[in-house]
Protein backbone atom coordinates (compact mmCIF):
# COMPACT_ATOMS: atom_id res chain seq x y z
CA UNK A 1 0.00 0.00 0.00
CA UNK A 2 1.00 3.74 -0.76
CA UNK A 3 2.17 5.70 1.79
CA UNK A 4 1.50 9.47 2.27
CA UNK A 5 3.33 11.93 4.11
CA UNK A 6 3.45 15.55 5.16
CA UNK A 7 6.04 18.10 3.85
CA UNK A 8 7.54 20.46 6.27
CA UNK A 9 8.53 23.69 3.93
CA UNK A 10 11.02 25.46 5.62
CA UNK A 11 10.74 28.24 2.71
CA UNK A 12 7.49 29.05 3.75
CA UNK A 13 6.67 28.63 7.41
CA UNK A 14 9.39 29.82 10.53
CA UNK A 15 10.89 27.04 12.07
CA UNK A 16 8.78 26.69 15.37
CA UNK A 17 5.46 26.54 13.12
CA UNK A 18 6.99 23.70 11.32
CA UNK A 19 7.81 21.49 14.45
CA UNK A 20 3.91 22.27 15.47
CA UNK A 21 2.81 20.98 12.48
CA UNK A 22 4.75 18.32 11.48
CA UNK A 23 3.40 16.95 15.47
CA UNK A 24 -0.33 18.00 13.83
CA UNK A 25 0.21 16.00 10.45
CA UNK A 26 1.73 12.81 13.01
CA UNK A 27 -2.13 13.26 15.12
CA UNK A 28 -3.80 13.28 11.29
CA UNK A 29 -2.06 10.06 10.36
CA UNK A 30 0.45 10.67 7.72
CA UNK A 31 2.76 7.75 7.64
CA UNK A 32 5.80 9.94 7.45
CA UNK A 33 7.43 13.57 7.05
CA UNK A 34 9.74 15.46 4.89
CA UNK A 35 11.48 18.31 5.24
CA UNK A 36 13.48 20.65 2.43
CA UNK A 37 16.79 21.99 3.02
CA UNK A 38 16.77 25.61 1.75
CA UNK A 39 19.11 29.05 2.16
CA UNK A 40 17.01 30.95 0.56
CA UNK A 41 13.03 30.96 -0.77
CA UNK A 42 11.95 30.09 -3.95
CA UNK A 43 10.13 33.40 -4.48
CA UNK A 44 10.00 36.55 -2.03
CA UNK A 45 6.22 35.64 -1.15
CA UNK A 46 6.92 32.59 0.42
CA UNK A 47 9.59 34.67 2.60
CA UNK A 48 10.90 32.06 5.38
CA UNK A 49 14.24 29.32 4.92
CA UNK A 50 14.89 28.27 8.39
CA UNK A 51 17.96 25.86 9.42
CA UNK A 52 16.27 22.28 8.67
CA UNK A 53 18.33 20.19 10.86
CA UNK A 54 17.61 22.87 13.57
CA UNK A 55 14.13 21.84 13.01
CA UNK A 56 15.04 18.20 12.62
CA UNK A 57 16.06 17.81 16.18
CA UNK A 58 13.18 19.90 17.61
CA UNK A 59 10.70 17.60 15.23
CA UNK A 60 12.76 14.18 16.81
CA UNK A 61 11.61 15.48 20.35
CA UNK A 62 8.04 16.83 19.75
CA UNK A 63 6.84 13.30 17.69
CA UNK A 64 6.40 10.06 18.61
CA UNK A 65 5.64 8.07 15.67
CA UNK A 66 6.11 9.79 12.53
CA UNK A 67 9.29 9.31 10.32
CA UNK A 68 11.76 12.29 9.34
CA UNK A 69 13.61 12.63 5.96
CA UNK A 70 15.08 15.28 4.07
CA UNK A 71 13.64 16.13 0.73
CA UNK A 72 16.85 16.96 0.19
CA UNK A 73 20.43 17.86 1.56
CA UNK A 74 22.85 18.57 -0.79
CA UNK A 75 25.93 17.81 0.51
CA UNK A 76 28.24 19.32 -1.92
CA UNK A 77 28.86 22.93 -1.55
CA UNK A 78 27.32 24.26 1.16
CA UNK A 79 28.09 21.46 3.57
CA UNK A 80 30.86 19.14 3.36
CA UNK A 81 29.58 15.69 3.30
CA UNK A 82 31.45 14.18 6.36
CA UNK A 83 29.79 17.02 8.49
CA UNK A 84 26.26 16.02 6.90
CA UNK A 85 26.68 12.55 8.39
CA UNK A 86 27.52 13.76 11.48
CA UNK A 87 24.34 15.47 11.64
CA UNK A 88 22.30 12.51 10.29
CA UNK A 89 23.68 10.15 12.59
CA UNK A 90 22.55 12.46 15.22
CA UNK A 91 19.01 13.30 14.01
CA UNK A 92 18.90 9.13 13.74
CA UNK A 93 19.42 8.71 17.40
CA UNK A 94 17.51 11.70 18.47
CA UNK A 95 14.60 9.99 16.69
CA UNK A 96 14.80 6.71 17.99
CA UNK A 97 16.03 5.22 14.35
CA UNK A 98 13.27 7.23 12.41
CA UNK A 99 15.18 9.45 10.14
CA UNK A 100 16.44 8.73 6.54
CA UNK A 101 18.93 10.86 4.70
CA UNK A 102 17.72 12.20 1.18
CA UNK A 103 20.40 13.89 -0.65
CA UNK A 104 20.67 15.56 -4.39
CA UNK A 105 22.89 17.18 -6.27
CA UNK A 106 21.22 20.51 -5.52
CA UNK A 107 20.18 23.96 -6.45
CA UNK A 108 22.30 27.48 -6.98
CA UNK A 109 19.28 29.06 -5.25
CA UNK A 110 21.35 27.82 -1.94
CA UNK A 111 25.13 26.60 -2.68
CA UNK A 112 26.17 29.92 -3.86
CA UNK A 113 25.75 31.61 -1.03
CA UNK A 114 29.38 30.30 0.95
CA UNK A 115 30.69 32.11 -2.35
CA UNK A 116 32.73 29.14 -4.33
CA UNK A 117 30.66 28.89 -7.29
CA UNK A 118 28.18 26.68 -8.99
CA UNK A 119 29.49 23.73 -10.98
CA UNK A 120 28.34 22.50 -14.11
CA UNK A 121 25.81 19.69 -13.73
CA UNK A 122 28.30 16.94 -15.13
CA UNK A 123 30.90 18.14 -12.20
CA UNK A 124 27.67 17.86 -9.20
CA UNK A 125 26.79 14.63 -10.16
CA UNK A 126 30.56 13.65 -9.85
CA UNK A 127 30.59 15.44 -6.47
CA UNK A 128 27.67 13.76 -5.37
CA UNK A 129 29.04 10.11 -5.91
CA UNK A 130 32.04 11.16 -4.19
CA UNK A 131 29.89 13.01 -1.16
CA UNK A 132 27.91 9.56 -0.87
CA UNK A 133 30.90 7.58 -0.48
CA UNK A 134 32.23 9.60 2.28
CA UNK A 135 29.01 9.58 4.17
CA UNK A 136 28.32 5.73 3.89
CA UNK A 137 32.10 5.26 5.31
CA UNK A 138 31.38 7.06 7.86
CA UNK A 139 28.10 5.38 8.61
CA UNK A 140 29.81 2.40 8.58
CA UNK A 141 31.84 3.41 11.63
CA UNK A 142 35.66 3.62 12.64
CA UNK A 143 38.22 6.02 11.31
CA UNK A 144 37.88 7.05 7.80
CA UNK A 145 40.58 8.64 5.73
CA UNK A 146 39.40 9.47 2.41
CA UNK A 147 40.96 11.54 -0.67
CA UNK A 148 38.97 12.02 -3.40
CA UNK A 149 38.93 14.68 -6.52
CA UNK A 150 36.70 17.01 -4.89
CA UNK A 151 36.51 16.12 -1.03
CA UNK A 152 39.24 14.82 0.95
CA UNK A 153 38.54 13.61 4.53
CA UNK A 154 41.14 13.67 7.33
CA UNK A 155 41.08 10.82 9.95
CA UNK A 156 37.24 10.98 10.49
CA UNK A 157 34.88 8.67 12.68
CA UNK A 158 31.19 9.44 14.03
CA UNK A 159 31.96 8.82 17.13
CA UNK A 160 28.16 9.03 18.25
CA UNK A 161 26.91 6.43 15.67
CA UNK A 162 23.04 5.35 15.77
CA UNK A 163 21.98 1.82 16.60
CA UNK A 164 20.01 1.66 13.17
CA UNK A 165 21.99 2.57 10.55
CA UNK A 166 20.86 5.97 8.38
CA UNK A 167 19.23 5.22 5.03
CA UNK A 168 20.50 6.72 1.82
CA UNK A 169 18.07 8.60 -0.29
CA UNK A 170 19.26 10.17 -3.96
CA UNK A 171 17.11 12.20 -6.05
CA UNK A 172 16.99 11.75 -9.87
CA UNK A 173 16.42 12.98 -12.56
CA UNK A 174 17.99 11.09 -15.41
CA UNK A 175 20.40 8.63 -16.09
CA UNK A 176 23.32 9.69 -14.31
CA UNK A 177 21.21 10.26 -11.01
CA UNK A 178 19.12 6.92 -11.51
CA UNK A 179 22.52 5.08 -12.08
CA UNK A 180 23.78 6.36 -8.36
CA UNK A 181 20.98 5.82 -6.40
CA UNK A 182 20.45 2.32 -8.03
CA UNK A 183 23.91 1.52 -7.26
CA UNK A 184 24.66 3.52 -3.79
CA UNK A 185 21.42 4.57 -2.15
CA UNK A 186 18.62 2.58 -0.02
CA UNK A 187 15.73 4.43 -2.11
CA UNK A 188 14.96 6.56 -4.94
CA UNK A 189 13.73 9.69 -4.62
CA UNK A 190 11.65 12.38 -7.13
CA UNK A 191 9.54 15.12 -8.15
CA UNK A 192 7.73 13.76 -11.27
CA UNK A 193 5.97 11.03 -11.86
CA UNK A 194 8.17 9.24 -14.71
CA UNK A 195 7.78 5.93 -14.47
CA UNK A 196 11.04 5.59 -16.89
CA UNK A 197 13.14 7.08 -13.54
CA UNK A 198 12.20 3.81 -11.67
CA UNK A 199 13.39 1.65 -14.49
CA UNK A 200 16.75 3.55 -14.69
CA UNK A 201 17.06 2.68 -11.25
CA UNK A 202 16.06 -0.62 -10.94
CA UNK A 203 18.29 -1.35 -13.59
CA UNK A 204 21.49 0.24 -11.68
CA UNK A 205 20.40 -2.31 -8.85
CA UNK A 206 17.53 -0.29 -7.51
CA UNK A 207 15.08 -3.19 -8.05
CA UNK A 208 12.96 -3.76 -4.50
CA UNK A 209 13.97 -0.08 -3.27
CA UNK A 210 11.45 2.17 -2.16
CA UNK A 211 10.85 5.44 -4.77
CA UNK A 212 9.38 8.29 -2.89
CA UNK A 213 7.86 11.06 -4.84
CA UNK A 214 6.56 14.93 -3.46
CA UNK A 215 3.91 16.72 -4.90
CA UNK A 216 2.51 20.42 -3.68
CA UNK A 217 -1.08 20.62 -3.49
CA UNK A 218 -3.66 23.80 -1.96
CA UNK A 219 -6.55 22.45 0.05
CA UNK A 220 -9.19 25.66 0.85
CA UNK A 221 -12.71 25.51 0.67
CA UNK A 222 -12.49 28.03 -1.74
CA UNK A 223 -11.20 27.34 -4.82
CA UNK A 224 -10.51 30.42 -6.12
CA UNK A 225 -8.54 31.75 -3.14
CA UNK A 226 -6.01 27.88 -3.47
CA UNK A 227 -5.22 28.64 -7.05
CA UNK A 228 -4.35 32.29 -6.41
CA UNK A 229 -2.35 31.31 -3.24
CA UNK A 230 -0.37 28.30 -5.48
CA UNK A 231 0.07 31.15 -7.73
CA UNK A 232 1.75 33.34 -5.65
CA UNK A 233 3.92 30.85 -3.91
CA UNK A 234 4.42 27.99 -6.29
CA UNK A 235 4.62 29.23 -9.71
CA UNK A 236 8.27 28.02 -10.02
CA UNK A 237 7.43 24.24 -9.41
CA UNK A 238 6.66 24.48 -13.51
CA UNK A 239 10.21 25.34 -14.46
CA UNK A 240 11.70 21.67 -14.61
CA UNK A 241 14.52 21.10 -12.25
CA UNK A 242 16.95 22.11 -15.47
CA UNK A 243 16.42 25.72 -14.89
CA UNK A 244 15.28 25.36 -11.00
CA UNK A 245 19.10 24.17 -10.14
CA UNK A 246 21.07 27.11 -11.99
CA UNK A 247 18.79 30.09 -11.37
CA UNK A 248 20.43 31.98 -8.45
CA UNK A 249 17.66 33.56 -6.13
CA UNK A 250 14.35 34.44 -5.48
CA UNK A 251 14.56 37.60 -7.46
CA UNK A 252 15.21 35.48 -10.95
CA UNK A 253 12.85 32.82 -10.10
CA UNK A 254 10.31 35.90 -10.38
CA UNK A 255 11.53 37.30 -13.05
CA UNK A 256 11.64 33.34 -15.13
CA UNK A 257 7.43 33.28 -13.61
CA UNK A 258 6.55 36.33 -14.73
CA UNK A 259 4.52 34.96 -17.50
CA UNK A 260 3.18 31.54 -15.90
CA UNK A 261 -0.27 32.26 -14.97
CA UNK A 262 -3.03 31.05 -12.35
CA UNK A 263 -4.79 28.83 -14.74
CA UNK A 264 -1.32 27.06 -16.19
CA UNK A 265 -0.25 26.43 -12.05
CA UNK A 266 -4.06 25.06 -11.52
CA UNK A 267 -3.98 22.53 -14.43
CA UNK A 268 -0.76 21.09 -12.54
CA UNK A 269 -1.37 21.43 -8.81
CA UNK A 270 -4.33 20.15 -7.29
CA UNK A 271 -6.24 23.24 -5.70
CA UNK A 272 -9.64 23.70 -3.57
CA UNK A 273 -11.79 21.37 -1.36
CA UNK A 274 -12.30 18.64 -4.13
CA UNK A 275 -11.12 15.21 -2.99
CA UNK A 276 -11.42 14.08 -6.38
CA UNK A 277 -9.01 16.77 -8.28
CA UNK A 278 -6.39 16.25 -5.25
CA UNK A 279 -6.86 12.24 -6.12
CA UNK A 280 -6.82 12.17 -9.76
CA UNK A 281 -2.84 14.49 -9.75
CA UNK A 282 -1.65 12.52 -7.30
CA UNK A 283 -2.63 9.04 -8.72
CA UNK A 284 0.36 9.25 -11.20
CA UNK A 285 3.09 9.27 -8.76
CA UNK A 286 0.84 5.58 -7.65
CA UNK A 287 0.63 4.50 -11.39
CA UNK A 288 4.27 5.49 -11.64
CA UNK A 289 5.02 2.78 -9.05
CA UNK A 290 6.09 5.52 -6.06
CA UNK A 291 5.85 3.93 -2.76
CA UNK A 292 5.79 6.74 -0.91
CA UNK A 293 4.36 10.59 -1.68
CA UNK A 294 4.60 13.71 0.27
CA UNK A 295 2.06 16.04 0.33
CA UNK A 296 3.28 20.17 0.23
CA UNK A 297 0.25 21.91 1.91
CA UNK A 298 1.09 25.91 0.13
CA UNK A 299 0.97 28.53 2.74
CA UNK A 300 1.84 28.76 6.20
CA UNK A 301 -1.35 30.00 7.41
CA UNK A 302 -3.37 27.05 5.72
CA UNK A 303 -2.19 24.34 7.47
CA UNK A 304 -4.65 23.70 10.41
CA UNK A 305 -7.47 23.23 7.93
CA UNK A 306 -5.96 21.22 5.73
CA UNK A 307 -4.85 18.47 8.81
CA UNK A 308 -8.34 18.43 9.60
CA UNK A 309 -9.64 17.71 5.73
CA UNK A 310 -6.82 15.29 5.07
CA UNK A 311 -8.01 13.43 8.31
CA UNK A 312 -11.58 13.21 7.45
CA UNK A 313 -11.55 13.21 3.71
CA UNK A 314 -8.20 12.82 1.60
CA UNK A 315 -5.95 10.55 3.29
CA UNK A 316 -8.78 7.42 3.08
CA UNK A 317 -9.48 8.36 -0.22
CA UNK A 318 -5.61 7.90 -1.32
CA UNK A 319 -5.72 4.84 0.69
CA UNK A 320 -8.77 3.51 -1.45
CA UNK A 321 -6.47 3.69 -4.29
Amino acid sequence: MTAFGYTMMCEQAPPDQLVRDVRSAERAGFDFSVISDHYQPWLHSQGHSGYAWSVLGAAAQATERIPLMTFVTCPIVRYHPAVVAQKAATVQILSGGRFRLGLGAGENLNEHVVGQGWPLAGVRHEMLTEAVEVISKLFDGGDVAYRGEYFDVEQARLWDLPETRVPIGVAVSGKSSCRLAGEKADLMIATEPKRELGEMFDAAGGAGKPRVGQIAVAYDADRDAAVKRAHEQFRWFGLGWKVNADLVGPTAFEAATEFVTPEQVAEQLPCGPDVDEHVRKIKPFVDAGFDEIALVQIGADHQDEFFGWAERELLPALRSL
